[in-house]
């Protein structure tokens, strides 16, 4: 997936790591946290001026929910249906990067792939104004956490955590980069029946990845047939992107698809602790219809 530029990134945003210690890693803007080694009040600030098109390919995520994963699925169906490979000029996550880039992505050609961890009401205007299609990513909260730990705590020149119950304190206070899992939960819930909003969840793609492939497609209107299907599922599996990760995201690949296991929590949690998350989802999203959706109960409870 990768072309020089995206490893170029992460290899940078690796290398300012290097001197960055755990308590200086994030910045605060508009009141949530973001890594300095990856975004700038600068480019935030220039967020605004980003012109959208009706036919770019929004897809929001918080972080660890498959992102990468998904970007590596809808590079795939846009090479099916184009027969040209999609190519990266910038590091696809719409926040990162600086402030410039928003005036070169102007001369991308159609479709742009644009990632996210934003919260929908931080997004550009423009994307609404032109109604492009938002595919939304979610994974369940105690993997999600799980997944960031291993991150950061696996990943050299990263800033790594004390410990597991250190972690687990400031996942449960948003103080991580792009701040609380349950608020971007709940700022997204707000627009999930947007006609231009789809949602789908990581557990379900594990679960049968071919039919999340075929719903991806017809969300996006992308003309497919079952065989077309068929081919990218198996070039889409977890394992099969683990196994190409160092190619497509340099060193750092193999960090990005760790395992992606739905259940994996339940080697890490304390029974205290998935007492006490289990609380904070019940606060934040009862009464939501993504409650429902996330299928709390099936994934996140003994």
């Amino acid at each position: 997936m990768a072309t020089s530029k995206f490893t170029e990134y992460i290899d940078d945003a690796l290398e300012k790591s290097k001197e960055t210690a755990l308590s200086h890693l994030f910045f605060t803007y508009e009141g949530i946290p973001y890594p300095v080694t990856m975004c700038t009040s600068e480019t935030f600030q220039a967020l605004d001026t980003f012109e959208a098109r009706s036919d770019d390919i929004v897809l929001a995520s918080y972080p660890k929910c498959g992102s990468n994963w998904i970007l590596h699925i809808v590079s795939e169906l846009i090479f099916a249906v184009s027969k040209k490979r999609y190519e990266y000029p910038e590091f696809p996550v719409l926040e990162c990067g600086d402030s410039e880039k928003y005036e070169r992505m102007k001369q991308f050609p159609s479709p742009r792939i644009l990632a996210t961890h934003l919260h929908y009401d931080k997004l550009p205007r423009s994307i609404f104004q032109n109604k492009a299609k938002i595919l939304v990513i979610f994974r369940n909260p105690k993997d999600t956490a799980v997944s960031f730990f291993h991150f950061h705590n696996d990943v050299p020149d990263i800033p790594s955590y004390a410990s597991w119950d250190e972690f687990f304190k400031q996942f449960m206070k948003g103080q991580v980069s792009w701040g609380s899992y349950f608020d971007f939960a709940i700022n997204w819930n707000k627009q999930l029946d947007d006609e231009n909003v789809k949602l789908i969840l990581y557990e379900d793609l594990k679960e049968n990845l071919a039919t999340g492939i075929k719903q991806i497609a017809e969300f996006f209107k992308f003309s497919l047939t079952g065989e077309q299907i068929q081919t990218i599922s198996a070039q889409s599996t977890f394992q099969a992107m683990r196994e190409k990760s160092q190619k497509t995201h340099g060193a750092v690949g193999p960090f990005l698809f760790r395992k992606g296991e739905v259940g994996d929590w339940k080697n890490l949690f304390s029974e205290a602790q998935s007492k006490e998350m289990d609380a904070k989802f019940k606060e934040c999203l009862r009464g939501t219809s993504l409650r429902a959706k996330l299928k709390y109960e099936s994934y996140c409870q003994n």
